[in-house]
């Protein structure tokens, strides 16, 4: 034990993550340590308008021979080279023999034949633009194309579960510059998402006896915005509007981590009316400007949305539309923080606390460096 005084700036401590019942080790120390270890290179920004090698261009074959539409606003088609497909055998006790062996324990081995199907979203036919550089209107049409994907594939009784995503920058794995997203959709809710509805309901089981549509996360936004007046210490909020609120979640694991969660109680994105879409977009637009203004670069991420698994789930009823920005950089534009070592044999550890990450977020301008 020490005579010091706790200081959540200075000393270690681990934070809860109700939405998946995990914990995160926060050491802000760290992040006064040199750094000699791995720095990436920096991003090229310069791309035409059009690149006529470009898979994803208007009008433009495709790897498989298949050509793109010359479309003029967000574009959507089936992907190329799918991770899972609408039709397949099934996985037989003796197909698993195959890989596990005969009289293979099912406790020990166990197989499920997924299908599915995946799409590419192209945000817009401009192969040197990214999400924050489109305009408002834009974003609404990618919003729209969300709410039109997602309303056709739960029509789909083969399909249990829908994500949408997007991997901005090669540093996240994007295998193409251009600004597009993707939708896979799964015979089975996946474990990510399964573990937030699991909480999701037994938080509306405890406290159902009194508060029949008790909720997480409208319980959470409710708690941040008291927290967002009543000192800058327990500010977690970047921005926020009428609809939607941006924040630095209090058990945060990348170092620039942000979640958007509806301020009502919103289950998929279809339930959006035309106001509340363009709050959306507002908020994806205002955030993801912020991203790119903190190192005057393109900031990658990996996002994605959480909401009821279809529109017709019956566990539709618990869930709450938000989606998580995932952003590796940590110190500035070629310097990224690793999930490794302690991270993947204990548990998730950032440098930096959720509060000192949301003060550097909340400074910033919502207009893009490349527009000033």
């Amino acid at each position: 034990m020490s005579d010091e005084e706790f200081s959540f700036s200075d000393h270690s401590h681990r934070r809860f993550n109700p939405l998946t019942d995990s914990w995160v080790l926060c050491s802000p120390h760290r992040a006064k340590r040199p750094w000699l270890g791995q720095v990436e290179e920096a991003q090229a920004e310069q791309r035409p308008q059009y690149d006529a090698k470009c898979y994803l261009c208007p009008g433009n074959k495709r790897a498989t021979g298949a050509q793109n539409d010359n479309y003029t606003s967000t574009y959507v088609f089936p992907n190329d080279y799918a991770a899972v497909h609408a039709s397949q055998p099934d996985c037989t006790a003796s197909d698993i023999e195959q890989v596990a062996g005969k009289d293979a324990s099912s406790e020990l081995f166990r197989v499920q034949s997924t299908r599915g199907q995946c799409s590419v979203v192209c945000f817009s036919p401009r192969h040197d633009l990214t999400l924050p550089e489109l305009s408002l209107d834009e974003i609404c049409d990618v919003v729209g194309a969300w709410k039109s994907i997602y309303t056709r594939l739960s029509d789909d009784p083969k399909i249990n579960y829908i994500q949408l995503f997007e991997n901005k920058g090669s540093m996240m794995g994007c295998s193409n510059p251009h600004p597009h997203g993707q939708v896979w959709a799964l015979s089975e809710i996946p474990s990510e998402p399964a573990k937030e509805i699991a909480s999701l309901k037994k938080f509306n089981q405890r406290h159902s006896p009194k508060t029949p549509d008790a909720c997480l996360l409208c319980s959470y936004v409710e708690a941040e915005e008291s927290n967002a007046v009543a000192s800058e210490s327990t500010n977690r909020v970047v921005l926020q509007n009428d609809s939607f609120m941006a924040i630095v979640p209090f058990w945060a694991v990348w170092p620039f981590e942000t979640m958007i969660v509806a301020k009502s109680h919103i289950s998929n994105i279809n339930q959006l009316n035309d106001h509340q879409t363009r709050h959306l977009a507002q908020i994806i637009q205002g955030l993801t400007c912020r991203y790119d203004n903190l190192f005057q670069c393109s900031f990658p991420y990996s996002m994605g949305l959480h909401q009821s698994p279809t529109a017709n789930h019956p566990d539709a009823a618990c869930c709450h539309l938000h989606l998580h920005f995932y952003p590796p950089l940590l110190r500035n534009s070629t310097v990224r923080k690793f999930l490794v070592g302690f991270e993947m044999m204990a548990e998730p550890q950032r440098d930096l606390t959720a509060e000192q990450a949301a003060a550097r977020l909340r400074a910033l301008s919502s207009i893009h460096y490349k527009q000033k």
